[in-house]
């Protein structure tokens, strides 16, 4: 394709797809004259056997979304014939990827890290699409291309969020409708918190919010540059990407979100 003088946008997927996914396709069309999505449900990227085992996998509806947005190419592999021999590698990435995310789930973004350059080798991308809503995934991935001198351009693109402003999710597939409603108040703590007059009374804010709520567990909410995904205490000068994250339990499920204060209005 690069032969032809044309050039390629890559969306990475582990499927169960959704509107955020498709905005990604689309932004992916609208600036490259071929499309490739890759469906991959990356073991290396599970600390939790059984959250593996649980994740979401609706390959025939996800392959129907994709033939409707004119993907030119769709990848799709199992673990054996992307993996034909036990990946020994790891990958440190050092203090993008200590904190929230890699504190909480060892080894993921070394599993995130060998899975994205696999498959950037195999795709050669002039542009690569993820989503916001994993924030520090962007983060770590270009760590990645900066180390390792990859020719390919990440984009972030904006969360798409549910009408209650629920951050879609291949996980909410696991929610009741009950515990969609109730993640939904994830965002509006996250609203509450967000602000640079107070940014600290405004967490302390949002947790004291959440504490309503005895179905909602909270693993972290936190004030980070949102390029480095270092905490910010306010002892330092305001990042130039401020973001505050959180990460919380809902019914069993795990769910993420964050707001990055430059990008929202």
């Amino acid at each position: 394709m690069h032969s032809e003088g044309k050039t390629i946008g890559f969306v990475p997927t582990m499927g169960a797809l959704h509107d955020g996914h498709l905005d990604l396709v689309r932004k992916a069309k609208t600036e490259c004259d071929v499309v490739v999505v890759s469906i991959f449900v990356n073991p290396l990227q599970f600390n939790n056997a059984g959250d593996l085992e649980k994740y979401p996998r609706p390959i025939s509806e996800d392959q129907k979304l994709l033939a409707a947005e004119g993907v030119d190419l769709l990848y799709s592999p199992t673990a054996n014939d992307f993996y034909s021999s036990p990946s020994r590698l790891t990958l440190d990435f050092g203090s993008v990827a200590s904190g929230l995310e890699g504190a909480m789930r060892p080894g993921h973004f070394s599993g995130v890290g060998i899975v994205v350059a696999r498959l950037f080798h195999l795709v050669s991308p002039d542009k690569a699409y993820f989503g916001a809503k994993d924030l520090q995934q962007v983060a770590v991935i270009r760590a990645l291309v900066r180390d390792l001198d990859f020719n390919v351009e990440i984009i972030r693109c904006p969360t798409r969020r549910e009408e209650n402003g629920l951050a879609m999710s291949s996980r909410n597939l696991r929610l009741s409708a009950e515990g969609r409603e109730i993640a939904s108040h994830l965002f509006k703590a996250l609203k509450l918190a967000s602000g640079l007059e107070d940014p600290f009374g405004g967490k302390e804010k949002a947790l004291h919010y959440l504490s309503q709520f005895s179905a909602i567990e909270v693993e972290y909410l936190e004030w980070v540059d949102a390029g480095t995904m270092e905490i910010w205490n306010g002892s330092s000068p305001v990042p130039y990407e401020t973001a505050i994250c959180i990460a919380a339990w809902i019914e069993g499920v795990r769910l993420i979100d964050n707001i990055v204060l430059q990008d929202f209005v």
